[in-house]
């Protein structure tokens, strides 16, 4: 049996605490993760700079969280392969979860449609598979891969599943309880958006405290620039569904009110500000932030949300960058038209002595 040299533990020691990340060229075939990566996304998610999913592969916004998390700590931006951040208190990047009877409250039927949904009382995860891929701020891909060959498909209560060591996002805490309380010491924060990078962040001076990838709306529909405050924060809201509202900005009379859950269109916290209209929430689709657009709004994460809503309070400055909206398209109205019979002057009179026999007839 050979021994490691003491000097090459050392050095491996060092190696891991710095976290260089190790990213293997050519990359293991997708969805196989890079441990490395896993570990900085689990440390980044912790420290509330979102890479987005956790997936232990490397991207945009697990790039764009390390390079803000360096800048609020002052370090030199880096890319993913020579950062050396201490990763050290991310000692193991994966823990165990065993489902439990309880959680099976959370699951059940999932209509697609808003008229069916709005007939429920509550909108749950369509399986165990988004219920653990939210709670651990996972791709299904990921916890599919880790877990073979046990079948994602078909979980239940009492099963071990092996998940990512984040923070768990905890359903069975969220209560519709209105609006939050408001903080009077962080009123002087400020939440700066910029919707052509996809990214949220929370400033205290000039402090960034968090960042967050996010989904803005674009094109006719772009969240609008501008500075604004927020006017309420509430935790499982509801949602009017109005889908002239969603495509064109305008309310009707056609709406459905779709109850609370975590795959309410709004997630499960509603940050309003003073435009109508528009917010920052959740989202029923953690899996597309930053890879789609909303209808005006900004949507992020539940996991993120919930977290971002315990740094901040009503009456903050949220100052929103980016393009405004584009004017709507006008759409010709191509349904061909009747041409007008054009009469001839000899016919007029003859059509005007016909109606004239015809009137006196009648009279007669």
């Amino acid at each position: 049996m050979k021994h490691t040299p003491f000097a090459l533990l050392g050095f491996l020691a060092v190696f891991s605490a710095t976290g260089l990340a190790m990213i293997p060229n050519p990359l293991p075939k997708s969805p196989e993760p890079v441990e490395s990566i896993l570990q900085l996304q689990i440390f980044l998610d912790g420290q509330l700079f979102g890479p987005g999913k956790v997936d232990g592969r490397p991207g945009e916004f697990t790039t764009k969280a390390l390079k803000r998390y360096q800048q609020s700590h002052g370090l030199p931006e880096t890319e993913l392969e020579t950062q050396t951040l201490d990763l050290s208190s991310i000692a193991q990047v994966y823990s165990t979860y065993t489902i439990k009877e309880e959680d099976l409250k959370f699951v059940g039927d999932l209509p697609k449609q808003p008229s069916e949904q709005s007939k429920k009382k509550y909108l749950p995860y369509d399986s165990l598979l988004e219920f653990l891929t939210e709670r651990f701020h996972c791709a299904p891909e990921l916890l599919e891969f880790i877990n073979k060959p046990k079948k994602m498909d078909s979980l239940k209560p009492g099963d071990e599943v092996k998940v990512p060591n984040v923070e768990p996002f905890l359903i069975e805490e969220r209560k519709a309880v209105g609006s939050l309380p408001e903080v009077p010491e962080y009123q002087s924060r400020v939440i700066k958006i910029d919707t052509r990078v996809k990214l949220l962040g929370l400033y205290d001076g000039d402090k960034l405290l968090a960042s967050l990838p996010i989904t803005p709306g674009s094109g006719p529909l772009a969240t609008p620039p501008g500075t604004w405050r927020i006017v309420g924060i509430a935790e499982m809201p509801t949602f009017r569904w109005d889908k002239s509202v969603l495509e064109y900005g305008v309310r009707s009379s056609n709406f459905y009110e779709l109850p609370i859950g975590p795959n309410n269109p709004v997630g499960v916290m509603w940050i309003g500000l003073n435009r109508p209209g528009i917010g920052i929430h959740g989202t029923n689709s953690p899996q597309t932030i930053g890879r789609s657009a909303s209808h005006g709004c900004m949507r992020t994460a539940n996991w993120d949300v919930v977290r971002l809503a315990k740094m901040i309070t009503k009456g903050m400055t949220v100052i929103i960058e980016g393009p405004a909206p584009e004017p709507r398209p006008v759409i010709a109205d191509n349904t061909p038209k009747e041409k007008p019979t054009v009469v001839a002057p000899e016919a007029q009179r003859e059509q005007r002595k016909g109606l004239f026999s015809w009137l006196f007839r009648k009279r007669n």
